[in-house]
């Protein structure tokens, strides 16, 4: 079975603080992104690994998967996550296993790549997800009302499928509401399904977020 990672790296530095994308700050001597795409190579060293990048790093990301012993294509993203993610998805030719990841969330661990290739194998798709553990209020114009947090469930990545799914579904014309893949492919007709997610999966976006990666990381090198 193929297997195809579209790896989502078209973030700034803005919530970051700073001029550069996230996706290319230093952790522990390497880049965000380097972390991430090691983690797909090091779970299935025949995955076809597809890089969506802004255009104007398209040249930091060639120097970057140069340090990899293993093919990287490299696409220009677009306006929108639903096009970069489109962009990409248009240069699989092949029927597999598509996983669509931030490259921004390098902590993701190979066992969860695992459980999300075996899940979308057999129903078509695994889209992880974690429980909310704080109180959760909705905020309604200028009222507000708490709902159940047991109900809540917060969406990561890879958010997997079949080919045959997910392919088709990005045939759609952009509507805002298409905020991950999973809403894409509901939008075509199709179910997905969710599959326990990792909180050590965070997504780097705020400093805080950069101090708490490199925390794990130490502590995975103590072993």
């Amino acid at each position: 079975m193929k297997k195809f990672a579209v790896i989502t790296a078209g973030g700034t530095g803005t919530r970051m603080g700073t001029t550069m994308p996230k996706q290319f700050l230093m952790l522990h001597g390497k880049p965000v992104l380097w972390y991430t795409i090691q983690a797909f190579l090091s779970t299935f060293d025949d995955i076809i690994i597809i890089l969506v990048l802004p255009k104007d790093y398209i040249e930091a990301g060639e120097k970057l998967v140069a340090q990899f012993d293993h093919p990287i294509v490299i696409t220009e993203g677009g306006n929108t996550r639903f096009q970069s993610v489109k962009n990409g998805l248009s240069l699989i030719e092949e029927q597999g296993i598509v996983f669509v990841h931030d490259g921004v969330r390098c902590m993701v661990s190979a066992e969860l790549i695992t459980r999300c290739f075996f899940q979308a194998l057999e129903k078509g798709s695994a889209i992880p997800a974690v429980a909310a553990i704080d109180s959760i209020r909705i905020q309604e114009t200028s009222e507000h009302r708490v709902i159940d947090r047991n109900a809540v469930r917060i969406v990561q990545t890879p958010q997997t499928f079949k080919t045959e799914i997910l392919l088709p579904a990005f045939e759609q014309n952009y509507i805002p509401t298409f905020t991950d893949e999973a809403t894409v492919v509901e939008a075509s007709g199709t179910s997905v399904y969710l599959i326990e997610g990792d909180y050590r999966n965070l997504k780097i976006t705020r400093p805080v977020d950069l101090l708490i990666a490199e925390s794990l990381l130490q502590e995975s090198k103590l072993g």
